[in-house]
Parts: C-alpha cells; structure tokens; sequence
C-alpha cells in the first residue's frame, strides 16, 4: 500500500507525495504527457529527441548532469509511444539540487542550434545502430505500421523515418518545447523520507513561478477494428528467421488489460507455460517463443515473437500459437495454473513498492491514465480475475482475423 498526497499547483502541475521513511534517499520523478503518439506524422521521433534534448543544459544550470552527480545523486530519462519521464535519485538532503535543476530545465531550456546539431547527431547514430544496422531492429516500424493504419501508435518511438530527425528545424524543436513542456503537462512525484506537507512546500517554491501552457486537445485518430490478417515477408542480412506479431487488445484503464496480461503469462511466461511446454519442449518447433503486452494507454497490442527451428515453416509456427491459444478454452487454466501467474505478478508488484524511485514512477504514471487510485488496487485486480475471464479475452482477440505478422528471412 502506498500512502500518497496529491495538491496541484495554480499553474496546473500535479505534485505527488509519498513518505518513505526507511531510506535516506529521495525520488524526484518529472511525467510530461507527451509521447510519440502527440507528435506530427511527418515530423516524427521529436519525444525521444526531447529525451536528450533535456540533458543540454538551461539558463542556470549549463550542465544539468555535473550538479547533480556532485551532490551524489543519479538521473535518466525514458520515453514511449504516451509519455516521457525524467527521474532522480539524491540524498534527500540535496533535494533541492534537484527540484531547481529540473524547475529550470522546464521553464529556460537551452535550445539553440548548437544543441540541436548535439542531439540530432546523437541520436541519427542511435537510430542507424539500433534500428538500420541491426538484425530485425527495423521490426517496430514494420509491425507498428501495419497494427496501427490510423492511430498515430503506427510508428516507433524513435521516429518512423530518420530524415524526420535529419530534417528537424529549430522552429519545430521549440515549438515542441513550448506545446507540451509546461506545468499544466506534467506530474511531479517525490518519493522519500520528507514530510509530505514540506513536499509541497519545496513543490511550491521550484515550480509555481512557471507560466502554465495552453490546453491541449486529443486529436488522436481512433483505430478501426481489424477483420483480417495482416502479413509481411523481409528478405534482409539476418542470421536466422524470426516473427514478430501482434493482436489488438483493450487500452491500460480497461478492465480486460488485466485479463490480458495473465493470459500472456500463462501462454509465455517461464519454463513453466503452455508455449515453453508445448512448442519448444514438445513438438521442438521453435527455439524461442515469447508473449507480452505492449501496455499502451490506447488501444493495446498482445506481442507473439518466435524463432523457427529449421524442420518448420514461419506459417506452421504460428498456427500453432492460435492452436494453444485455442486451447484455452478447451483446456482451461486450472486454478493452480491461474494462481501461480497471479502470484508471480503480485510478487513483482510488491518489489517494486520497495524502490523510492520505482514508487515515484508508478505515481506519476497512474495520475496520467487518470487512475491514481489505481496504484493500491492492482493486486485486488489481477486476484479478482477468473478463469472464464481468460478465456473470454482469449477467444476476443487472439485470433488470426486480428493479427499482424512480420517475417524476417535470411537473404542466403
């Protein structure tokens, strides 16, 4: 159970507190609401630019890292397709070392040519090595375009093509900056031992000065339902053949995503699961095989990822993922089968809870779905899902009407 207080500042910013009194360190965590699904289609990956961009300095602080890294504290940043995060970690007594380095950097970022030039090669590199020079790294672009047709989910995070990144102008960058960088855009967590009324107090004192931003509309296209499979064959320098693939599930507020996330475990989590039994010690199809959920604040993605053994075709392999998951329902998880999942994910939910840091994560990210109470009502809602419950998301989505599937096959 975590015990939070929430206040919201007059400019908008939400600010978070939680008392942990078992440490000496504290957790300052900065959510900005935008990810890569805010951003224009031809002008994509300017989120995760931002991610880096943030690191460039501002008007008092030219060096954000060196502060900080003096004051024995660490930092980083993260962005997907719904939000970006920034996070901290100090000696709660250099808080504030903190607090102003990230009140700066969202009110006086230091962006110029010089910095953007910086950033921009950075992060062109990242995109050659990560997704162009590879094995499969380009397969986010490949499936994320044929899952979404119409939801702005239809590119990776990184950006959907490198010259948007090659091509992006000051004007643009600031203009990002200034849309979704503001108070009213973001949610400050501080997870430490301080008491929470002087946690609003130091809230109070870094970030109210800011100018609130201008409200924002969701203009985000809605998804049509997909009705029939979707495939795509790679040639490329590979060293051996893999798919990647997906089925469209319920947003993360929508009650089937728990439903849906012990089924993934249940089909692919551990030595334990019906994949591992089944397709790789059994029958000896494949020589990996996962499942996992993309998570996504919209509409969702169950992701399939396996790699063939050389006696079985890519198409043999994924008709025998719909046959396990067919089985499903016509060899329901036992309770035993269905408990051991659930134990696995409470567990997990229980660790994190330990982490200053992971709490103010957690924090930042609930208030954003709008779900805040959420936060102390996940374990009560992976125990309270019941085997038809699987079964029914089962039979709803994994099926091959509502599947996306990429191939990638060795050019030798």
């Amino acid at each position: 159970m975590i015990d939070y207080k929430k206040q919201v500042l007059s400019n908008g910013l939400s600010v978070i507190a939680e008392q942990d009194t078992s440490t000496t360190l504290a957790a300052v965590n900065i959510l900005y609401k935008v990810g890569s699904c805010n951003e224009n289609p031809e002008r994509t990956g300017f989120a995760h630019l931002f991610e880096h961009l943030m690191f460039g300095g501002s008007k008092n602080a030219p060096d954000f890292d060196l502060p900080l890294q003096t004051a024995g504290g660490e930092n980083n940043a993260f962005t997907n397709n719904d939000y970006t995060n920034y996070y901290n970690v100090v000696p709660v007594e250099n808080i504030e070392i903190a607090l102003w380095l990230e009140a700066d950097r969202m009110a006086h970022l230091n962006i110029n040519e010089t910095t953007l030039e910086t950033q921009r090669k950075v992060v062109v590199e990242e995109f050659k090595e990560v997704c162009l020079n590879k094995p499969y790294g380009d397969n986010w672009h490949h499936l994320s375009a044929m899952a979404y047709q119409e939801h702005p989910y239809g590119w990776p995070t990184i950006g959907k093509e490198i010259r948007h990144i090659q091509e992006a102008q000051l004007s643009d960058v600031q203009a990002f900056y200034n849309k979704f960088y503001n108070p009213s855009n973001a949610v400050l967590t501080i997870s430490g031992p301080l008491p929470v009324d002087e946690v609003f107090e130091l809230a109070d004192k870094w970030f109210s000065h800011i100018p609130p931003g201008d409200p924002l509309a969701d203009i985000k296209k809605k998804e049509p339902l997909q009705t029939e499979s979707r495939y795509k064959r790679i040639e490329a320098d590979v060293p051996v053949r893999l798919f990647i693939g997906s089925c469209h599930m319920p947003g993360r507020v929508d009650k089937e995503y728990y439903a849906c996330d012990l089924l993934s475990d249940i089909l692919a989590n551990g030595k334990s699961s019906r994949f591992y039994n089944t397709l790789i010690r059994e029958k000896k199809m494949m020589s990996t095989v996962d499942c996992y959920l993309t998570g996504n604040f919209d509409t969702g993605l169950v992701i399939f990822e396996g790699r063939p053994i050389a006696d079985y075709s890519t198409e043999e392999c994924i008709d025998a993922i719909w046959k396990e998951a067919k089985k499903i329902k016509d060899e329901p998880p036992s309770e035993r089968e269905l408990q051991k999942v659930k134990n696995k994910v409470i567990a997990s939910l229980t660790m994190n809870d330990l982490s200053v840091l992971n709490k103010a994560a957690a924090l930042a990210y609930f208030e954003w779905l709008g779900k805040l109470e959420d936060i102390n009502r996940q374990e009560e809602m992976y125990q309270r899902i019941s085997t038809e419950e699987i079964i029914d998301v089962c039979v709803k989505y994994i099926k091959p009407s509502n599947a996306s599937f990429v191939e990638y096959v060795p050019t030798s």
